[in-house]
């Protein structure tokens, strides 16, 4: 029958329990910081004694900072000694890890791999990768260095443990990038195989492309030419040799020979400034031609080709012999000039007799209907040849007048007012600002301004609206006539101050010649001032003109 002790002998037990696990503790403490020589370990065949030489501590002390696991055994596989870092790895108090066998730590499936490693270490140094499973039963994958030591008590082996989680885990992640890159690498070799394909076809159309453009360009009465993003021939086609006698490397150096002295400057500065505002070029110069050295006029236009960014990467430019028309041309302002001057005379005479016809008594009723539509047939028979005269005068550059300071306010105050009785039916506004003093000639300015009225009116459609605006805009004057009639397309808007234009479907359904903004242009112009026009179609227009300040100026008059 077993024995029954007493509280007071159980009591004594628990107290000698705890001091041998206190010496324990110490002595393992000691062991690891090298503050004993000499330990005595018991076992099956009895207490062996390990000692621990002077030199071994800072080797002891090494391994306790090392981050890999540390481990020593016997022949048995017995653990004799461990790190803390190994006890913490595997997730067992350092107190329980020493006097295991190691083989405790190894899963099934790795127990007879790791007696292989072992036998081999006991042999030689020697490396291999193992799983170790760790107090929580996780798998933890591991590196272990084997290397055998020789210790007064006999042979033991060494093992260093160096967790692989990370590298583990570093390598699947590398792999499968290897895999994506890989995939990547196939998918871009499969792109430029197919992008060299569609490069192939695109040069072939290409090549078709270019072939035909020279075909077209060498068999058209026009000249051809086309030039770098900088401005730089580098194409032209045979009218242009056959004209210039000039290919186009010798073209490139002789392009100033080929224009008239008098048009080299200023075709030049107008180029640049195409370059300069990467927008279309348009010219009219007198160009040489070979095989006579006459100068004829050309009229050239270049225009910037475009990528699907906006980018300008070639100019396309033609010339074309305008020289006939601009002959033909000259003999109608002549035409015009000497018609108009022989038709001012009787026509002054007419309108005369007409006024003397008004002041008759005994008139009748009927008669005084005729006479008025033969005044307003006069007049605008009169207005027709004064546009005439006037573009003559432009043509010939002898458009002069006066200038001086006039109050623009009052001006164009005067213009709304006679506006009004003019156009009944319409509501005309004005908004001014007060004292504008313009310089230039007023009797010209108000025929310009009357001119925008009157296109105003006469374009309203069924919009009765008119509004007239002077304004002042830093060292100018602004004038504006804004209506809200039929309004016009863009590229109406482009050629509306052009000689004898007239805008498209207007040409039968409203009277006129085209030339009132022509010459409302022109009279701007020679003011040094600037017109424009900005319209939708439908919505309406608005015509603007500027004039220089009077006080821009010192002197009140000149010509």
């Amino acid at each position: 029958m077993k024995e029954t002790k007493n509280y007071e002998e159980l009591l004594e037990e628990l107290e000698d329990l705890k001091f041998q696990l206190k010496e324990a503790n110490e002595t393992l403490h000691a062991i690891r910081t090298g503050q004993i020589d000499a330990l005595v370990v018991e076992t099956e065949d009895g207490p062996q004694l390990y000692t621990l030489k002077s030199a071994d501590h800072t080797y002891r002390v090494f391994i306790e900072k090392m981050k890999e696991g540390a481990v020593t055994l016997n022949r048995k596989g017995i653990i004799l000694y461990s790190n803390s870092q190994f006890a913490d790895m595997i997730d067992v108090p350092l107190a329980k890890v020493i006097g295991l066998p190691i083989i405790d730590f190894i899963p099934d499936q790795y127990k007879g791999k790791f007696k292989k490693m072992t036998e081999q270490g006991w042999e030689s140094d020697s490396k291999g990768e193992i799983f170790l499973k760790s107090n929580s039963g996780k798998s933890i994958p591991f590196l272990l260095s084997f290397t055998s030591l020789e210790l007064d008590e006999g042979t033991a082996l060494s093992i260093i443990l160096t967790d692989l989680t990370l590298q583990k885990e570093n390598e699947k992640q590398l792999e499968l990038k290897n895999q994506q890159l890989e995939a990547a690498r196939l998918a871009a070799y499969k792109m430029n195989e197919e992008l060299e394909d569609i490069v192939e076809e695109r040069t072939k159309d290409l090549l078709i492309s270019r072939e035909y453009f020279k075909l077209l360009a060498d068999n058209i009465p026009v000249i051809i030419w086309t030039a770098t993003i900088d401005g730089k021939l580098d194409y032209v086609n045979r009218r242009w040799v056959e004209y210039t006698g000039f290919d186009v490397e010798e073209s490139k150096t002789k392009q100033s020979e080929l224009l008239h002295t008098d048009d080299v400057e200023r075709s030049i500065a107008e180029w640049q400034t195409a370059l300069k505002e990467k927008r279309k070029y348009e010219g009219e110069f007198r160009f040489k031609r070979a095989i006579d050295g006459t100068y004829r006029w050309h009229y050239s236009q270049a225009i910037p080709f475009k990528d699907e960014q906006g980018n300008i990467t070639a100019w396309i430019g033609t010339n074309i012999d305008i020289d006939d028309q601009k002959k033909e041309l000259e003999k109608k302002d002549e035409f015009i000039g000497v018609a108009s001057h022989e038709l001012k005379t009787p026509l002054t005479s007419l309108k005369g007799y007409i006024q003397l016809m008004e002041f008759q008594d005994n008139l009748s009723d009927e008669a005084k209907i005729y006479v008025t539509k033969a005044t307003s047939s006069i007049n605008k028979l009169q207005h027709l040849i004064d546009e005439l005269l006037d573009a003559s005068k432009i043509k010939a550059g002898k458009l002069k007048f006066k200038k001086h300071a006039f109050n623009l306010t009052q001006l164009v105050s005067l213009c709304v007012e006679n506006s009004t009785y003019m156009y009944p039916s319409f509501k005309i506004k004005k908004e001014l600002q007060e004292g504008i003093i313009a310089y230039g000639n007023d009797e010209r300015i108000e025929q310009v301004l009357m001119n925008l009225i009157n296109n105003a009116a006469k374009y309203s459609g069924d919009k009765k609206e008119i509004i007239i605006r002077a304004e002042k805009n830093n060292d100018s004057a602004m004038v504006s006539v804004i209506d809200f009639g039929i309004g016009m397309v863009n590229s109406d808007q482009e050629l509306i101050f052009e000689r004898f234009y007239r805008a498209n479907g207007h040409e039968s359904t409203m009277p006129g010649l085209g030339m009132g903004l022509y010459i409302s242009s022109e009279i701007i112009k020679e003011h040094k001032g600037e017109i424009h026009v900005k319209s939708k179609l439908n919505e309406g227009s608005v015509f603007s003109f500027s004039l220089p300040l009077a006080t821009q100026f010192a002197q009140t008059s000149d010509d």
